[in-house]
């Protein structure tokens, strides 16, 4: 999949000088609101994706699920407090899931989930994108153990969703393996497959300034304020020693308790750990200019 250059000619004089100085960073556009998609379904991949494909476009038009995302921000947002668990949250998870499925696949990783149940590697990126897709929706029931919640709910939908694509034995293990990959997203539990492993990883990966995983305290000075507000942005690449690579440019050192507090988390007992590289970039600024720190998590 080819990178497009239109956010590297619209960067600033300070972003071309922070770019030279930390090449890892050449791709990080600097418009927090910018387009932020990776994964684009019509692109290049290193995977099989014509199945994938088809079952995008039915998640984009399938009613009971629209309805579901909408619902399940309700009790997270409005009763709780916490920031977006709805549409754009599943839009963000899924897009890094399957860019980040799409690296290490390129990368030559091996994932085991599909395979081991039988089924095609085709079935892989279904499997990731369905799980991305439906984890929270266990937040309609209640925001504390939604993953829990979300099984049932979960399972009810993929009965309905899965007969347009597979016949029965391929639905039992399809479904089986998205239900693996949506409770596996919670930390509490451990991921038996890669494909798990890449949901749980994306979900940490929705951090960024005004949509942090540790919630934003209105009026607060302390550390979950400061670190929420300091991610600027995240992105997914090809590593120099990794397959995968998570860069995350943020303006206040605070922001690496915000990564600790969750992506590390995420990322430890995920089978990726030894696939991913994270590193976190510090810019701020003194009386003398810019300051680039970076962090090797």
């Amino acid at each position: 999949m080819s990178d497009s250059t239109d956010d590297v000619e619209a960067e600033t004089d300070s972003d071309r000088a922070l770019d030279d100085a930390v090449d890892v960073d050449r791709e990080v556009d600097p418009n927090p609101d910018a387009d932020r998609h990776e994964f684009h379904p019509d692109g290049d991949h290193a995977f099989p994706d014509d199945r994938l494909r088809a079952v995008l476009d039915r998640i984009e038009s399938d009613p009971e699920i629209t309805a579901y995302l909408e619902a399940q921000n309700v009790n997270p947002v409005d009763r709780k407090g916490y920031n977006d668990h709805g549409a754009k949250h599943v839009e963000i998870v899924r897009d890094r899931a399957l860019r980040l499925y799409d690296l290490l696949k390129a990368g030559g990783v091996e994932f085991n989930g599909a395979r081991q149940q039988g089924l095609d590697e085709a079935d892989e990126s279904v499997i990731i994108a369905l799980a991305a897709t439906l984890h929270d929706i266990g937040h309609v029931v209640h925001r504390d153990d939604h993953p829990y919640y979300s099984i049932p709910l979960a399972a009810d939908l993929l009965d309905d969703f899965l007969p347009s694509f597979y016949d029965v034995p391929e639905r039992v293990r399809i479904k089986a393996e998205v239900l693996h990959a949506i409770l596996c997203h919670h930390t509490e539990e451990r991921p038996l497959t890669r494909e798990a492993g890449v949901v749980r990883v994306a979900d940490g990966l929705d951090m960024e300034r005004g949509r942090s995983r540790v919630p934003y305290e209105e009026g607060g000075r302390g550390i979950n304020t400061v670190s929420s507000q300091s991610i600027e942005r995240v992105s997914l690449r090809q590593g120099e020693e990794t397959p995968a690579q998570v860069v995350i440019r943020m303006n206040n050192a605070a922001g690496v308790y915000q990564v600790d507090s969750l992506l590390k988390a995420k990322i430890d007992g995920s089978l990726l750990q030894d696939q991913l590289r994270t590193v976190a970039i510090n810019t701020h600024r003194d009386g003398d200019g810019s300051i680039v720190d970076r962090i090797e998590l």
